[in-house]
């Protein structure tokens, strides 16, 4: 790669959220493709719209091998490209200094491990878009969901391979055990329920902590919504309406959702933090979300835009908690 574009990586690629870009990228595109490939289908009822990208109805087995041999290897060379391109661009802009042993460091205390709900968010949506393209693909459920479940943990650990050597950083197995957690967490829900009711979700809003170290939490909006943790929070949102009996008037894409994030962090080291004046404290949230995957709709383009923000809350009233304030009620928290 040409050194000039050297630069442009530097910028999104700053640690500490060099696997965390590196994993939202991929998940644009693991999550992009399934839905762009989505096979038309003749118009339905209002509830048959809101069933995911997965569900289908049953073919013939000379349909399913068809399928099977046509989509596929495109599939497989789509994802390859894809990887192999991000992965070379990634070595390539950020990884460009000088070189060591592998090596281990241990970042768990840092940033109070919002970076580690950053890594199981991305390796669930990155394996939740490859069960679901294999599935498309004409993959049985079962064997898609073991092979494509595993996809995000295989496409951000080696990540720490390159962390490992280099002089500044080194490779973490807390993120590696993140990455784990997240592929297991879709795995688990697929074969309980041949769906996810559990979906990881995530929403960003200003600080003022970034001004005060912008070469790490970010100058610009862009650079902020990836690295500034001030404002990062992580929700877990339930599909509620899935446990309920069929004739329940619970709305499926009304959700219940638990939040976690935290403030006074421009240091990742907590001493160094402390010594700045900063005393770093966690938040928790309850609040609803609204899944955009139930939202009934007979048009082919907003079930694809609606799959693929789905990784996204949407902003609503919510409950806080912290041990600074104790309860605090928000208006609209995004």
């Amino acid at each position: 790669m040409p050194y000039s574009f050297s630069p442009f990586f530097r910028l999104f690629l700053e640690q500490p959220v060099a696997q965390y870009c590196f994993s939202a990228a991929l998940t644009s595109v693991l999550l992009t493709v399934p839905a762009l490939a989505q096979q038309a289908s003749s118009p339905g009822s209002a509830a048959d719209t809101a069933v995911s990208l997965s569900t289908s109805p049953p073919l013939r087995p000379d349909t399913v091998a068809s399928r099977l041999n046509r989509r596929l290897p495109l599939l497989a060379a789509g994802l390859a490209v894809s990887y192999t391109g991000l992965t070379y661009a990634l070595s390539k802009g950020w990884y460009t200094g000088d070189k060591t042993s592998l090596h281990w460091f241990n970042d768990l205390r840092e940033w109070k491990q919002l970076d580690k709900a950053g890594h199981f968010w991305g390796a669930f949506h990155e394996s939740r878009g490859a069960v679901d393209m294999l599935q498309w693909a004409g993959v049985p459920e079962r064997r898609a969901i073991w092979y494509g479940g595993f996809v995000g943990f295989l496409l951000q650990s080696p990540i720490e391979l390159l962390d490992g050597r280099d002089p500044a950083y080194g490779a973490s197995a807390s993120d590696l055990a993140a990455n784990f957690l997240g592929s297991v967490g879709l795995i688990g829900q697929q074969l309980a329920w041949h769906e996810v009711r559990i979906m990881p979700k995530y929403s960003f809003h200003t600080t003022p902590y970034a001004a005060r170290r912008p070469n790490v939490l970010g100058k610009s909006l862009a650079e902020q919504y990836l690295k500034d943790y001030n404002g990062q929070t992580y929700w877990l949102c339930a599909d509620v309406g899935a446990w309920l009996p069929a004739g329940s008037r619970w709305p499926r894409w009304l959700q219940p959702a638990v939040g976690y994030g935290a403030q006074q962090m421009v240091y990742n080291d907590p001493a160094t933090n402390a010594a700045a004046g900063l005393q770093s404290y966690r938040q928790y949230y309850l609040s609803l979300d609204i899944d955009l995957r139930h939202i009934p709709t007979r048009s082919k383009l907003l079930r694809r835009v609606f799959y693929v923000a789905s990784i996204f809350h949407i902003p609503a009233p919510a409950l806080e908690w912290n041990k600074r304030r104790g309860f605090v009620a928000r208006g609209l928290y995004y």
